[in-house]
């Protein structure tokens, strides 16, 4: 194992949190003998092409200091490759490492776990989804969840996540059913009405948002959450219990487990990570041990 790591860092994460976050995170490293290169990029196509680098260039370990995003950019670097990552959690919403049980706006803590792990050669093996060639973490949003992403990205003002809540009433105010055609891995083609179906990787998205409460990130499935047609008024009553993942015991609310599933409806985009993947039908599978993370064993579970 070479004693050189990467950090690989989004300086505008959480407003502004990613800058701050490196130093510490540098120091944990470094304290643990490693030496610290970092890696920014100017736009998101430019950091991707600088962390593929790192990674062909035998760096020990790819580490990603920001939020999901930043990770996402981070899976498509290192899927597929001996060299592990480990999450520095600064963003906004920290969902894959809420699933890996790591430190969230701690970096000194996550960065002496990564490097803890990293010495004692302790990364694990977790499971990723895939569609094409993009990977994903955490959950494939589709539906009422993806349109909410669709608006707020078209708006400018306000800023930050106030701007998805606006969207999200936008959204809420024209709620719909979508009619989706769904085919597991069995197979089967389903088609039912629904408000949004979630494929997850890992439990949660939109930080901390528990929508498939019981996904394990080193299973070989997907968990699939269907909330079928409801009422404006229905869906605002069940909406808190998302938090707590209790949702899952709606009568509107229907789950599968599968390896592989296709989604199609007319005039969604699938976001999966909080980044857009492009429009539906859309085939999505989880590839098992796909990347190596530097995180503890029993970090690996259903939530934090």
């Amino acid at each position: 194992m070479t004693s050189e790591i990467t950090l690989f860092v989004n300086p505008t994460a959480g407003r502004g949190r990613g800058a701050h976050a490196a130093q510490p995170a540098a120091s944990a490293f470094r304290d643990a003998g490693f030496s610290v290169r970092t890696v920014l990029g100017s736009d998101a196509a430019d950091a991707l092409r600088r962390a593929r680098a790192a990674v062909d260039g035998g760096t020990g370990a790819l580490i990603a200091v920001g939020g999901d995003g930043l990770v996402s950019l981070a899976l498509r670097a290192v899927a597929g490759t001996p060299t592990p990552l480990g999450v520095i959690a600064v963003g906004t919403g920290n969902d894959f490492a809420r699933a890996l049980g790591l430190p969230v706006r701690d970096p000194a803590a996550a960065g002496r776990l990564a490097a803890r792990a990293l010495k004692d050669d302790g990364a694990r093996a977790v499971d990723l989804g895939r569609v094409g060639d993009r990977w994903f973490g955490t959950v494939l949003a589709s539906g009422f969840d993806s349109r909410v992403n669709d608006r707020g990205n078209r708006t400018r003002l306000p800023v930050g996540r106030f701007r998805y809540n606006l969207a999200m009433i936008a959204e809420l105010a024209a709620l719909r059913p979508v009619p989706y055609r769904m085919t597991l891995d069995d197979g089967t083609e389903r088609e039912t009405e629904a408000i949004l179906i979630a494929v997850g990787n890992g439990s949660s998205y939109g930080g901390g948002m528990r929508i498939c409460a019981d996904a394990e990130l080193d299973d070989g499935l997907f968990d699939v959450t269907v909330v079928g047609a409801c009422s404006r008024t229905e869906l605002l009553r069940v909406f808190p219990t998302v938090y707590r993942g209790t949702h899952l015991r709606h009568p509107k609310v229907t789950t599968y487990r599968t390896a592989r599933i296709t989604l199609a409806a007319p005039g969604l985009t699938g976001y999966a990570d909080g980044e857009a993947l492009g429009p539906l039908p859309l085939t999505a599978e989880c590839v098992p041990a796909a990347v190596r993370v530097l995180a503890a064993r029993r970090g690996l579970s259903k939530g934090d």
